[in-house]
């Protein structure tokens, strides 16, 4: 089994993401920064923030069913807020989303905020809400529970360990174990935006201590793209128990400013 992780960057490399993606074909699919816009207007709508003007896929969940057409999508919006096609505003939802291949057996799911609440009039000041998502596949080489969230972006503090940081951390932990059962397994990934040996890290480690990314000395999670010296923002944890197969960071090809992580279970 195969699961894949990844921060879509909002789809700016909408057809690289998808070649791969239907060539990568995993059996799970985290995917964080996605965005959803029902009855768009356009393929690319504007993120105009703080002077910047970013391109955004406008419906992603169509692109990803499109792209992985045997997968079922949980999508978990964390604010509803302003896009724009040209001078006129257009609402959108924002989140992330866990795609599963269909027919795999997931017996529990849970859904939350790890920070803030829905923000339905605006995507707010940083630092934004976000969610989280965790769910119990059965397997018969044993029950393994995943999750993801996208980590808080703050500008004022970095990639420090704040307060809210810790929290967020407990958040996610909380819906690991609402749907953890007795000898299950765990792996916990996502664009957690933060260091290594941060706190973010050390609290979900009592969950699943093993980090891979580090373990397997990979250099960083970024890619040429991504223009800031701070190379680390994606992890992959996983508990003790858990047979890994494989486990990479790909920098090549390029479909995000963030790797992709992938890991292959026994």
């Amino acid at each position: 089994m195969r699961l894949t992780c990844l921060n879509a960057w909002g789809g700016r490399m909408h057809a690289e993401l998808s070649e791969w993606l239907a060539q990568d074909d995993p059996d799970i699919l985290c995917i964080q920064e996605v965005v959803h816009v029902p009855a768009a207007p356009a393929p690319w709508l504007d993120y105009r923030d703080d002077g910047r003007n970013l391109p955004q896929r406008a419906d992603m969940l169509a692109d990803l069913a499109a792209a992985l057409p045997r997968h079922d999508i949980t999508f978990c919006p964390a604010a509803r807020g302003p896009l724009w096609h040209g001078d006129t505003q257009v609402w959108s939802q924002w989140g992330l989303a866990t795609l599963t291949r269909r027919g795999l057996p997931v017996t529990h799911q849970a859904q939350g905020f790890v920070h803030g609440t829905f923000g339905a009039d605006g995507f707010g000041a940083h630092p934004r809400s976000r969610t989280g998502h965790a769910l119990r596949l059965w397997r018969p080489e044993g029950a393994v529970v995943i999750a993801h969230m996208h980590g808080l972006r703050d500008p004022q503090a970095g990639k420090a360990d704040t307060p809210a940081r810790a929290a967020q951390a407990e958040r996610l932990a909380g819906l690991v174990e609402a749907v953890r059962q007795p000898g299950d397994e765990v792996a916990i990934c996502g664009d957690f935006n933060v260091l290594p040996g941060s706190e973010t890290l050390r609290m979900l480690s009592r969950l699943a201590p093993r980090e891979l990314v580090r373990e397997g000395g990979h250099p960083g999670t970024r890619n040429s793209l991504y223009p800031k010296p701070e190379r680390f923002a994606d992890y992959m944890m996983v508990s003790e128990g858990l047979a890994v197969a494989g486990f990479d960071v790909l920098h090549s090809p390029e479909v995000s400013d963030h790797c992709p992580l992938v890991l292959t279970l026994a």
